[in-house]
């Protein structure tokens, strides 16, 4: 009976100090508990700054048969990372997780059972407490969670990440959708397949720093909610009808009051809130129509998602 294979896609930008303890990780891992599966590492580097690449041409040099690579000319992005990744795989399953070691390998074992003895397409993990982060970034994250589900009428649970094993049929029609705004957790959802939540405690860096910031997020959480959802657009008319509402009910007072005598409050200044109002509505509407916009502007140009500056795919 054919050994199936599993191939382990890790993006990294910046990750010298991890792609090493990732690597040693993942080896122990499939010579214990998964010894009954062939397995590959397929690293992205995505454009690090640092030895990055060169600690993954050593591995790959020492272990010719598990270690492959790409990587960009310059940084494209984690969603492009992930792209490239699935795009050149070639197991049975496939795995997606980053290299801080964050998401905890040994999870890979409960994966495989929930998809080969239970039915899954593919199984996600869930981050369940998150004590060390602040409460400022837990609630933006929790609520972002609840606008987007409303916004798009997709299900994304509070705390999943990008870390699941998949069955490669998941990682084709993931591929297969290519647009450039990439907003994966939300292709997720998009794509369907039956998934399974494996929940899990959150795992602290083994090296190095976060690269997500606070201004990072806002613009991931932007593109996801942009990428999925014409809420915003549609909103766009409703605002245009309670403007015209509050406009209507104004003359409406404005009428009563020049019929009963009474002198209106301030005209100029009356005038002058209305027209920074109105202009203001102006504004927020076409800054929603702009980004919108600049997002098929960047679609239809139908550039590349990723550009390969140096790649080693064959064993």
């Amino acid at each position: 009976m054919d050994r199936k294979k599993i191939d382990i896609v890790i993006p990294c930008f910046n990750e010298s100090k991890c792609v090493d303890l990732i690597y040693k990780a993942l080896k122990k891992l499939f010579e214990s508990e998964l010894s009954g599966f062939d397995w590959s590492i397929l690293y992205i580097d995505d454009g690090s700054q640092d030895d990055t690449l060169e600690h993954i041409v050593g591995l790959s040099n020492s272990d010719n048969s598990h270690v492959r690579y790409i990587s960009f000319a310059r940084n494209f992005g984690k969603e492009s990372a992930i792209y490239a990744g699935l795009e050149n795989v070639d197991g049975d399953y496939v795995a997606l997780m980053d290299a801080d070691l964050q998401h905890p390998p040994h999870l890979l074992v409960e994966m495989l059972h929930a998809i080969e003895d239970e039915g899954y397409d593919c199984a996600t993990a869930r981050r369940v407490k998150r004590e060390k982060e602040s409460k400022v970034r837990n609630f933006m994250s929790n609520a972002f969670y609840k606008v987007i589900n409303w916004a798009t009428g997709m299900k994304l649970a509070p705390g999943m990440t990008d870390y699941r094993l998949m069955k490669k049929q998941v990682a084709e029609a993931i591929v297969s959708m290519r647009e450039h705004e990439r907003f994966i957790k939300g292709i997720y959802s998009w794509i369907g397949f039956r998934s399974k939540w494996i929940e899990y405690e959150n795992v602290e860096r083994v090296e190095g720093d976060s690269k997500w910031n606070y201004r990072g997020l806002w613009n991931y959480a932007k593109t996801g909610i942009i990428a999925f959802a014409t809420t915003p657009l549609r909103a766009v008319i409703y605002l245009g009808f309670l403007v015209i509402g509050i406009s209507f009910v104004y003359a409406i007072r404005l009428y009563i009051m020049s019929v009963t005598g009474t002198r209106p409050w301030q005209d100029t200044t009356t005038i002058i809130l209305l027209l920074l109002f109105l202009g203001g509505v102006i504004i927020l509407l076409l800054g929603v129509i702009g980004e919108y916009l600049a997002r098929i502007y960047m679609e239809v140009k139908n550039r590349p998602i990723y550009i390969a500056k140096e790649k080693k795919l064959d064993k």
